[in-house]
């Protein structure tokens, strides 16, 4: 099993620079597949779920190049519609290849998702939306098989709940189905905004993206189009919260710091320095046990990201008093608590989505499992702070999102190594 170790016990300090977001790129690539021709990106993470996507988009048959951080998609010549299940099962946003393929072709077939065992993310939202513009959609022995032989047609959709994935699979279905598409209670995530301007510029008419109501216009077809990903905010506040937690001095730059408002907010209720810049925020704590504990509730953007949740977890054991954090989108992203327990956190779970976690507590390094990719990023941290060794196992989970992770790290003045699958590593 792939693993990072850890030598703990080293503030932090000086600058790193944050990598393509991993949750707009691939939502960017699936994309692609809309407009004959080739489309280039930019600044695109070498991570895994990227080589997982581009994997699904070889298998439809799409040519894709990829040279540092610039990948081409050729997606003229489009000969399968069935994402296959080894690929999928892997990474759940593979599902946002159902919306271009029906909008293009009529027709998709996909394996229903897989990726980080965060609980029961419901993909319901998908098959309804697509649905109400018009396709056939039947969930068959774990596959989903969407057709629409004549085209989608507009329609007024409405999610229960502001699904990110969902709104940005309707939306790529949308803008080549007849008439007026109308998204009510759709995600607001900065990544749903950089996808909308993506499809603007391939020649889409979509408006109100950032806002709980966008309105799409279909049109007869799109052109592919030059563009670059925006940066990382979940990596971003990765780095930030390390910084913090180890009492140091750190200049993160390639960030936008209005993605971060409510994390920003927080943090410097607690007591974090923050000096935002033009693309970069200086991040100076003289000592964590200064820091003061706060209450985090996960929402929708603009709320607390989920994905930062566990990372502002390990930033708490750090600080004084005590803060309570309750999880409102994954059911079991607070997993990571039983593995923070192991190395002395303390963490008390109640109710199924609250955590109480009072600090400053005194981390030793040991053997811990990753369990989701965010997890696995915040038990780095953990490790980061923590006495001795750790050694974090699973580091494939934090591969996914996380482009050289350690590299980044390392040149901050921390200690920490990957090791592949076979090393003979655990002190």
């Amino acid at each position: 099993m792939e693993k990072f170790l850890i030598e703990g016990g080293v503030r932090l300090k000086g600058e790193v620079e944050v990598s393509g977001a991993k949750n707009a790129a691939l939502k960017l690539i699936a994309a692609a597949l809309l407009a004959p021709g080739r489309t280039t990106l930019h600044n695109v993470p070498r991570i895994r779920d990227v080589e997982t996507m581009l994997a699904v988009l070889d298998g439809l048959g799409a040519e894709t190049s990829f040279e540092g951080h610039t990948l081409r998609v050729e997606a003229g010549e489009v000969d399968s519609y069935t994402a296959p299940y080894e690929l999928v099962r892997k990474m759940r946003a593979s599902i946002v290849v159902l919306g271009p393929l029906v909008a293009r072709f009529g027709r998709a077939e996909v394996s229903a998702p897989g990726g980080c065992n965060l609980g029961l993310r419901k993909f319901n939202f998908h098959l309804d939306g697509l649905r109400a513009l018009g396709a056939d959609v039947e969930l068959d022995h774990g596959f989903i098989r969407a057709t629409a032989p004549d085209g989608l047609r507009g329609a007024e959709v409405l999610f229960e709940y502001p699904s990110v994935t969902a709104t940005e699979n309707v939306m790529m279905a949308a803008v080549l189905a007849r008439g007026t598409t109308i998204i009510e209670n759709g995600a607001r995530e900065p990544e749903v905004v950089a996808l909308a301007e993506f499809l603007n510029l391939m020649g889409a008419r979509v408006q109100g993206a950032g806002t709980g109501r966008i309105v799409i216009e279909g049109v007869d077809e799109l052109n592919p189009v030059e563009y670059a990903v925006m940066p990382d905010r979940v990596e971003a506040g990765t780095f930030i919260m390390s910084a913090a937690a180890t009492g140091g001095d750190v200049t993160v730059r390639n960030v936008v710091p209005g993605h971060l408002k409510m994390e920003f907010e927080k943090l410097r209720e607690m007591g974090v320095d923050l000096e935002p810049a033009d693309g970069s925020v200086r991040v100076r704590v003289e000592d964590p046990e200064d820091l003061s504990g706060v209450d985090v509730s996960t929402l929708p953007f603009p709320g607390f990201a989920t994905d930062l949740q566990a990372q502002m977890m390990v930033l708490l054991t750090q600080a004084s008093g005590a803060g309570i954090i309750t999880e409102n989108v994954y059911e079991n992203r607070l997993q990571v608590a039983e593995e923070l327990n192991r190395m002395g956190a303390g963490i008390d779970l109640f109710g199924g989505h609250r955590a109480l976690v009072r600090g400053p507590r005194r981390l030793s390094g040991t053997i811990v499992q990753s369990p989701d990719l965010r997890g696995g990023a915040a038990l780095v941290m953990a490790g980061l702070v923590a006495q001795g060794t750790t050694v974090v196992d699973g580091a494939s989970h934090i591969l996914r999102g996380y482009e050289g992770f350690e590299e980044k790290l390392s040149r901050l003045g921390a200690t920490v190594a990957f090791a592949g699958a076979d090393a003979a590593v655990y002190p």
